[in-house]
Formats: structure tokens, C-alpha cells, sequence
């Protein structure tokens, strides 16, 4: 039977696949089974619904974030090659930055990435909040840089279900979002004089950001490695 042929791991990397190609909303155990070769039905009995395959596909990619060895490196490049290596996981797999949007991602390969995070910022001398409020603020940041891909993404692939030229279409939007821009002095002087495209981000903005939160994150610190006090809200 082809319950019993498929495995669960053919079909967490096969939806992993479909979710790459099709994004989020082009997901289904109709479609997945039609990619396998088997029916809809094969997927239930191994995974037991959509949501729990979005899980298990969601926690499998990352384990393809690098954890680097805290013993080899010093805190702030072991930060620098997680974070990196997140955003680049994130724009390789742009469904799941709309995935936490909609699912809680868990397993056990994203709590082996979060542990080693919380243990990089130990490493630099925080504690307890302080390296939780640390590794968050990176989180969100990465997550952040990754939100653009993701929509641009979704967008194409609405535009080619409406038919017709998808290419046309995000050119015809993006030529009446570059009139309105055009109405303000600084987005003006920005279409003006820069070579990309309306709204992208600046080449090496990622990287510039990151070591501004790094910056700013070691500036917590003082010489004998203990967190400064958190700012009060007065």
C-alpha cells in the first residue's frame, strides 16, 4: 500500500519543495500527493493534517543554520554567522517568515538553534533576561530583513495566478507606486539618483543593520562583563 512505501521524511522534504516552488498558500495534501505520486490520503495517515506538515517542514529547515563552536570563536562572530545564517535560511525558504505569522513553528532542531543563540550571548557575558532580550532583538531583526523577500515573493505569485504577464503586471504597480513616491522630496531624490528599484532595500543593508544591533547590544556590557542596568521607562 502507499502508506506503507512513503515515508514520513519523503514527505516533510517533498512539501519543503512545494512550499519553495508554490509558497504558503499553495500547499495541499491534494497537491503534495499529485508531486509524490500517491493520494491525498498517504499524507494523513504519515503527518495527520496540514498544519502539523508546516511544522514538521518549518523545524526540519533549521537544521541548515550553521552553529558555530563557541569554544573556536569569540561571542560577536559566532552571533554574526547564526544571524547570517538564518537570513539566509529564511530567503531560501520564504513560506515560513508567512508561517509565523499564521503557525507555531517548534521541534527540535529550531530549539537546538534557539538554545545555541541564548548560549552565544551567555558566551558575551549576559544573563537571564539580558540574554534573552539579546537574542530576541537579533531574531526579530533577521526576521525583519527577510519580511521583504517574502512579500515580493507572494505577490509575484499572486500575480501570475491572475494571469496573463506577471512581469507586466508588477511593473505597471510599481511604476504608479514610484508616481506617488515621486510627491515627496526625499523618496524623489531617492528615485533620482538611485539604480535600484523602488522601495528595495540598500545593497548591504542587512549587514549594516546587523552590526548596528551587535553594536548596540555589546554597549550593554561593561569591561568586567556584566550587563548594565536595563533602562527605566521615566
Amino acid at each position: 500500500m502507499v502508506r506503507d512505501t512513503l515515508t514520513q521524511e519523503q514527505i516533510v522534504n517533498a512539501a519543503i519543495d512545494l512550499l519553495d516552488s508554490e509558497g504558503l498558500e499553495g500547499l495541499s495534501m491534494r497537491v503534495l500527493g499529485e508531486r509524490l505520486g500517491s493520494a491525498a490520503t498517504a499524507g494523513y495517515w504519515h503527518i495527520g493534517n496540514k498544519e502539523n506538515l508546516i511544522i514538521l517542514a518549518g523545524d526540519l529547515v533549521w537544521k541548515e543554520v550553521v552553529l558555530p563552536d563557541l569554544i573556536a570563536v569569540d561571542w560577536r562572530t559566532a552571533a554574526t554567522v547564526m544571524a547570517s545564517g538564518m537570513y539566509d535560511m529564511l530567503t531560501r525558504h520564504l513560506w515560513l517568515v508567512q508561517a509565523f505569522g499564521s503557525y507555531m513553528i517548534y521541534g527540535p532542531a529550531k530549539a537546538r538553534h534557539d538554545d545555541h543563540c541564548l548560549a552565544v550571548f551567555e558566551k558575551a557575558g549576559f544573563t537571564g533576561k539580558q540574554a534573552d532580550l539579546a537574542t530576541a532583538s537579533v531574531f526579530i531583526f533577521v526576521l525583519g530583513n527577510a519580511l521583504g523577500p517574502a512579500a515580493a515573493a507572494s505577490f509575484e505569485r499572486k500575480l501570475r495566478k491572475q494571469g496573463g504577464n506577471a512581469k507586466k503586471l508588477l511593473r505597471e504597480r510599481t511604476s504608479k507606486a514610484r508616481e506617488i513616491a515621486a510627491q515627496f522630496p526625499h523618496l524623489r531624490e531617492r528615485l533620482e539618483t538611485s539604480a535600484t528599484d523602488y522601495a528595495a532595500a540598500p545593497q548591504n543593508s542587512f549587514e549594516f543593520g546587523l552590526q548596528a544591533i551587535l553594536d548596540g547590544i555589546e554597549c550593554q556590557l561593561v569591561t568586567d562583563g556584566k550587563p548594565l542596568p536595563t533602562p527605566s521607562a521615566n
